[in-house]
């Protein structure tokens, strides 16, 4: 095969890989905007509440990826090396350990609901509704550690689909029950027939709660996915039995080897999820307006970035697997390649998002002043998107070959040492549009950074074991 055939092929494999994940991560952020515009409607009071947890929401959530990636690179380089009986006992410690780790923190985040919005610096007007938001999500941690534990195994077994489908049905039950369980029972018109429509009226506690179960009825799909059907890593047959020869332990390396990956992951979260707790702090004195606009604008963004993270997951199994094989040559190009696709998609969601930022808002809210603003910031954000492709796709070949601690660095400089820095000597002058113009400069910094650390190729030298 010549050279450019082979890197057809190359980038044919990446493709196939992305395009279930993508899907998977646009479903999820359709559902986001359906969920901000149920939300929405109910008034900006109500999407500034969600809004002002987001970024907690996104630490714990963050921290429960960590979790599950310690485990899931290991799958995917056992995996490449051909290794299934030493990649099924992986995912046997995984699952304990993770389940372990997400009750810890629905426990952690139980205890901090009711002082977290007082902490954020949220108006007395909101606290209430996002303290009962929070506290629902940390109730619903467990399922999600799952659902992301199993779902990154299978997905480093080289299974795009089953988890793709799953979080795509997740996304369609959040918005039938978040209908049910928003709105009170309403009369709804349908071609000059009135339906009357059951619902429980309880606003942004509906939504937390419509979430938290999409959430749980996934987690057990998924991990009847992994342990029953998959083909590469099920637990037990569908009868219920072991494989043969097969037994549960701990393996204190595995186990060493899952925290040296995910601490720096963890660390990295903590560090960013901070930056944007640091930065609501920031947004919050702005006023509820800028609050609700920032909530949104950043669920608008997210319909671009969404289709990198998805070719970075593709990015985290072939590099994986190529790693176990003992072919970095092949890992790089694979790298190479996922990351000009994610910024060639990315620059394109770019334009679209300037250009429609308008319809945007128009869906996700009906107040002109938030509708104003989050236009406004969306724009400046589009500009930063082909860098942030960089290191979002950067990040996820970095990680399939074990390289977790100088990306979380890198981050971490960027983050406070650029974003945080410009955005407090900004709002005061610029408002909300300042907060953004630092962020679509940090932004532009870390991929350059990351395509730096890309580029030199030491993150082939990594060793998990």
């Amino acid at each position: 095969m010549s050279e450019r055939e082979q890197t057809k092929e190359y980038l044919k494999q990446v493709i196939q890989l992305s395009i279930p994940a993508v899907l998977a991560q646009i479903s999820s952020i359709i559902m986001q905007y359906i969920d901000a515009a149920m939300v929405g409607s109910l008034g900006a009071a109500a999407t500034a509440a969600i809004g002002l947890v987001s970024s907690t929401t996104w630490l714990f959530g963050g921290l429960c990826v960590s979790a599950a990636t310690g485990f899931s690179v290991q799958v995917a380089q056992l995996i490449g090396a051909e290794n299934q009986k030493e990649a099924r006992s992986v995912l046997r410690q995984a699952i304990l350990c993770t389940l372990l780790f997400g009750l810890t923190a629905s426990f952690v985040g139980i205890c901090i609901s009711s002082h977290l919005p007082v902490w954020l610096g949220g108006a007395e007007e909101i606290r209430g509704n996002a303290s009962r938001y929070f506290l629902i999500y940390a109730c619903a941690l467990p399922a999600a550690q799952m659902r992301h534990t199993a779902g990154s195994a299978l997905q480093c077994s080289g299974d795009m689909k089953v988890p793709s489908r799953l979080n795509i049905m997740m996304c369609g039950l959040d918005v039938i029950f978040n209908s049910f369980l928003i709105f009170p029972t309403r009369q709804v018109s349908m071609a000059d027939i009135r339906i009357t429509v059951p619902g429980a009226g309880m606003g942004v506690t509906g939504a937390a709660l419509g979430t938290a179960l999409a959430e749980a009825v996934t987690a057990v799909l998924m991990l009847y996915a992994v342990c029953f059907r998959s083909k590469r890593l099920r637990l037990f047959s569908r009868q219920g039995k072991k494989p043969a020869g097969e037994k549960f332990r701990f393996q204190s390396k595995c186990l060493r080897t899952a925290l040296r990956l995910a601490l720096p992951m963890a660390f990295e979260h903590t560090v960013m999820c901070g930056a944007h707790i640091a930065e609501t702090r920031i947004v919050a004195p702005l006023g509820t307006v800028s609050v609700a606009a920032n909530s949104l604008s950043v669920t608008a963004e997210s319909l671009c970035y969404m289709p990198g993270s998805g070719i970075g997951t593709a990015a985290t199994t072939l590099v994986g697997q190529s790693i176990g094989a003992g072919k970095p040559e092949r890992a790089k190009r694979y790298a190479n390649l996922a990351v000009m696709l994610g910024a060639a998609v990315m620059t394109c969601t770019g334009g679209l998002m300037f250009l429609g930022a308008p319809l945007m808002f128009s869906i996700l809210t009906p107040d002109a002043a938030i509708r104003e603003l989050g236009v406004r910031v969306l724009r400046i954000e589009a500009f930063a998107e082909p860098l942030f492709a960089v290191s979002i796709v950067t990040a996820g070949a970095l990680r399939g070959a074990g390289d977790t601690l100088i990306p979380s660095m890198i981050n971490l400089a960027s983050m406070w040492g650029v974003r945080i820095t410009a955005a407090s000597l900004l709002a005061p002058r610029l408002g909300l549009v300042g907060v953004w113009i630092a962020m679509c400069g940090e932004l532009c910094v870390r991929g350059l950074l990351f395509l730096v650390r890309l580029l030199r190729g030491k993150w082939l030298e990594k060793k998990i074991a």
